[in-house]
């Protein structure tokens, strides 16, 4: 388990910071986000509580997979894996979880996920990531998840709600070797519903990537949300609905084809507005599907993934756990 701000890589070299800018800090931010970029009247980027770190290495031992590498600063933190479902024992689901009411001006959020060979895990979120109102500066998460040769990794947090002025810019890097299976997503609120906000954030993008083991791109899946600059409901975009959600799976172990019509089935009836399709590459399949209400989203969000679940690895998705 790490117990340091600092690294030293495999096979010696010097050590380096974790914690330092150059390492949760986007190496690049899109401009309706980084136009943003005055310090904050409040606690300034970069003070403790306002860098989010966390770390996890999972490794396949005997008939399970245990957490074997492990860094946290808060507040970013996690549960301790736990291993219920009785179809998958071996398994560990872990949640991730914030400390605090949800994602502020000036936070910086890293987690980098490693799942090694052979090794499966189940990652998701405690709750909904709430966006708060950002009068200065902006906030942004990288997400890195490399899974290793035969490796199996779901990662599905729970949606994220971008609150009126919020600005937010998030990176998610997948990598996985030929043969590793990945399912993961992300789904967006377009503000508190239920109180009639709509829209009212300031900007919402995100860069969603996916590369081989060599480091060559995949695929490469930008949003760009910034109501100021033009319309975010249209039907190129949100559609005029309030959630939109979006399931990516990476995996060689069924044609990229028949994954796409799984989804596409589980999909049907649900009532939502949906597409799916092929992965470039053919390294799998992704769906994307909007709703009014994050109820009917999650529940179809739910039943694409046991339906791939199924399709995949032949057990179905464990009920959720949460309240």
């Amino acid at each position: 388990m790490y117990r340091s701000g600092l690294i030293t890589p495999n096979g010696g070299g010097s050590t380096f910071d974790r914690l330092a800018p150059e390492r949760y800090e986007p190496h690049w931010i899109p401009e309706p986000v980084r136009r943003h970029s005055t310090q904050p009247d409040t606690l300034p980027v970069g003070c403790p509580g306002k860098v989010g770190v966390l770390e996890l290495e999972f490794q396949r031992t005997d008939e399970r997979t245990e957490l074997t590498g492990h860094f946290q600063k808060a507040p970013l933190h996690i549960t301790r894996p736990h291993y219920y479902d009785p179809m998958l024992p071996g398994m560990p689901y872990v949640m991730l979880m914030m400390s605090g009411g949800g994602v502020l001006q000036g936070d910086r959020y890293r987690l980098d996920v490693s799942c090694g060979a052979g090794a499966s895990v189940h990652l998701t979120t405690q709750g909904f990531t709430r966006l708060h109102r950002m009068e200065r500066n902006h906030a942004t998460q990288l997400v890195e998840l490399d899974v290793g040769p035969g490796g199996y990794l779901e990662y599905l947090p729970d949606p994220t709600i971008a609150f009126g002025g919020s600005r937010y810019y998030q990176r998610t890097v997948v990598t996985a070797a030929p043969d590793a299976t990945v399912v993961f997503g992300e789904m967006m609120m377009a503000g508190r519903l239920a109180r009639g906000e709509r829209h009212a954030y300031t900007a919402y993008c995100t860069d969603t990537e996916m590369r081989e083991s060599n480091g060559e791109l995949v695929f490469a899946d930008p949003l760009r949300l910034v109501p100021g600059d033009g319309p975010v409901d249209g039907p190129a975009v949100m559609a005029g609905f309030g959630v939109m959600s979006t399931l990516y799976v990476v995996t060689g172990s069924r044609p990229p084809q028949e994954v796409a019509d799984t989804m596409h089935e589980a999909l049907t009836g649900t009532g939502l507005r949906a597409g799916t399709g092929v992965l470039p590459g053919g390294r799998g399949a992704w769906a994307r599907f909007f709703g009014d209400r994050s109820p009917e989203v999650l529940a179809a969000c739910h039943g694409v993934w046991d339906t791939v679940r199924r399709a995949l690895i032949g057990v179905p998705a464990p009920a959720s756990r949460k309240p």
